[in-house]
């Protein structure tokens, strides 16, 4: 059995076309009622004005009164009657004795038969008009006396009918409904192209379908995660639902303010700003690293561009960890390599029968790892940062770069509060590493210094190189994403140091670079140390990465230190 088929709503122009001729109809009806009832009472007056004006001219003709002297009246006056009656378009001029006998009428058959209608006012010498059903149906007539010598010698009725009357209120009604029924096609000739572009701007959705539209829209926007920002063709925000908010760092109505108003970090309003598309690309905020969609709504002109943003600061920590897992994997390749060539030196030097230049040589190798690792640990004993200098100084090594950390560092164990996580630190620090790494890498007895103590209530970090150093003029340029001194590679570039920047600009510290003693550059990161400790901080961003745009590198586990190449016996640039 078949489900009777529910009708589809009408569209919004056809039911505004409804109402229109609803309207229309309504309005024609009531005026053309008035117009009835208030026309028929004037030409009802005016008919009777007119056979007035009539009668009275019959009555006062001289050839009238001549006519009545003699013996038979209706020989000259039925004529004349008829003349009159032709030339002022009245229905009939009947002309009569006092008896009411009629000498006139328009059928002669009714000639010298009494007048039907009233005729006591006439007889008293008054001109009176009344509507009267008389021989030739309902009339609108008036009747006057004729005087001759004082006397009346006559009565003159001339009248017109009702139904002529009736027959121009309906011309004047027709006309009326003509002007209305034109007014409707009009109306419906423009309604027809308001519902073509109606529809080409709704496509082809009626006002129940738009409404309900409108409601999952409401409930999509607030339901997404995902930061959803609308912008106009003036680059003013037109809508953001909440994701956009919450990652975008906006409370107050920014609807209708321009994007340059939102306080957002210049990367990121140039990158909103752009009337190109831009695809995932990375943009850091206060406190996320955000990926940045573009694309721009185009309808035959510019109308706008939509955005949408995606937190991926977990993700970015995630990328961060796998590749410092991926730099340890390497360093420990490595490292086995390095332990079988010397594990072969010591097992050559006994099998030619030197046994203790052997048993010397292997001494010497674990002395030298343990002193590095004691010179670490004993400048820096907090584990987190003693085990990524550790493995930095190993990665270090691999690149022909001697890590160094100073005398001057001093970081006791539980020295640092809860509210400065470690993994801010090694994002900070091991960041700061790399960059060195990767400015001194190739330079003459390269070499990257890494100081750490607390002054006071600051802890303060120190990474310096013996690179090329920074350009004062690009001294802020350094710390913003995307710039690098470096062809991008697939990753991209400049983000490391705008991670670190991040992560300092958290904890309300402070991170400069400037020129170091023995050239090349040296940059200091200071950071306030509470009092007393509060709450661990949400976990920041992360990532590892290297060169200008190293990523934060997360917790690395200290690994065993394994005996130093021989050519490479300065501490603490061993390996680990």
């Amino acid at each position: 059995m078949r489900l009777p088929r529910v009708p589809r709503p009408r569209s919004l122009a056809g039911q505004l076309f409804g109402m229109q001729a609803v309207l229309i109809a309504v309005l024609v009806a009531g005026y053309a009622l008035f117009t009835y009832v208030s026309d028929r009472g004037q030409a009802e007056d005016a008919a009777g004005r007119q056979a007035t004006a009539v009668a009275r001219s019959v009555a006062d003709a001289p050839s009238v009164h001549d006519a009545i002297r003699t013996a038979n009246p209706t020989k000259t006056l039925q004529p004349y009657a008829l003349q009159v009656q032709k030339d002022t378009g009245v229905d009939f001029v009947t002309i009569m004795n006092p008896q009411g006998i009629r000498w006139t009428h328009p059928d002669k058959t009714l000639i010298g038969k009494h007048f039907l209608g009233h005729i006591g006012p006439a007889l008293g010498g008054k001109t009176f008009t009344e509507t009267y059903t008389g021989s030739l149906g309902a009339s609108v007539r008036a009747v006057t006396p004729v005087y001759d010598g004082g006397h009346i010698v006559g009565l003159v009725s001339a009248g017109i009918k009702v139904e002529a009357i009736t027959k121009r209120l309906q011309e004047q009604v027709s006309a009326l409904v003509g002007v209305a029924a034109g007014a409707l096609a009009l109306g419906g000739i423009g309604t027809y192209v308001i519902n073509a572009r109606l529809r080409r701007s709704t496509h082809g959705l009626n006002a129940a379908e738009l409404s309900r539209m409108h409601d999952y829209h409401q409930a999509a926007l607030h339901a997404v995660r995902e930061g959803l920002l609308m912008l106009d063709g003036q680059f003013r925000v037109a809508l953001m639902n909440d994701g956009g908010r919450e990652l975008l760092g906006v409370t107050d109505d920014v609807v209708g303010h321009s994007v340059a108003e939102l306080g957002l970090p210049a990367p990121l309003t140039g990158a909103l700003l752009s009337a190109e598309p831009r695809v995932d690309e990375v943009h850091l905020t206060a406190s996320r690293v955000l990926v940045v969609n573009t694309s721009p709504v185009t309808g035959g002109e510019r109308r706008g561009t939509v955005v949408t943003l995606r937190d991926v600061t977990e993700l970015q920590s995630l990328m961060g960890e796998l590749d410092s897992e991926r730099g340890f994997t390497q360093a420990l390749r490595s490292q086995a390599h390095e332990a079988a060539n010397r594990l072969h030196t010591v097992v050559s030097l006994i099998e030619l029968g030197r046994a203790e230049e052997a048993v010397d040589f292997a001494t010497a190798e674990l002395e030298l790892a343990q002193t590095l690792t004691d010179q670490v640990i004993s400048a820096v004993s907090e584990p987190v940062l003693a085990a990524l200098l550790l493995g930095k100084a190993a990665q270090a090594n691999e690149r022909g770069v001697e890590l160094v950390v100073s005398d001057d560092s001093a970081i006791d164990d539980g020295l640092l509060p809860e509210s400065l996580p470690a993994r801010d630190l090694v994002t900070v620090l091991g960041n700061l590493i790399d960059n060195a790494v990767d400015a001194a890498q190739g330079t003459v007895r390269a070499r990257v210094t890494v100081t750490a103590f607390t002054d006071e209530s600051v802890l303060v970090l120190r990474v310096a190189d013996t690179g090329a150093g920074v350009d004062p003029a690009h001294a802020e340029q350094v710390f913003q994403r995307g710039w690098s001194t470096k062809p991008a590679g697939p990753g991209g570039r400049g983000l490391g140091l705008a991670l670190a920047r991040q992560a300092v600009s958290r904890h309300e510290g402070t991170l400069t670079v400037r020129e170091a003693t023995g050239g090349g550059a040296e940059f200091e990161v200071r950071l306030p140390l509470p009092t007393v400790s509060s709450a661990p901080a949400a976990t920041p961003a992360s990532a590892s990465g290297a060169a200008g745009d190293a990523v934060a590198e997360p917790e690395p586990t200290p690994s065993e230190p394994a005996p130093p190449k021989p050519a490479q016996h300065a501490l603490p640039g061993g390996d680990v």
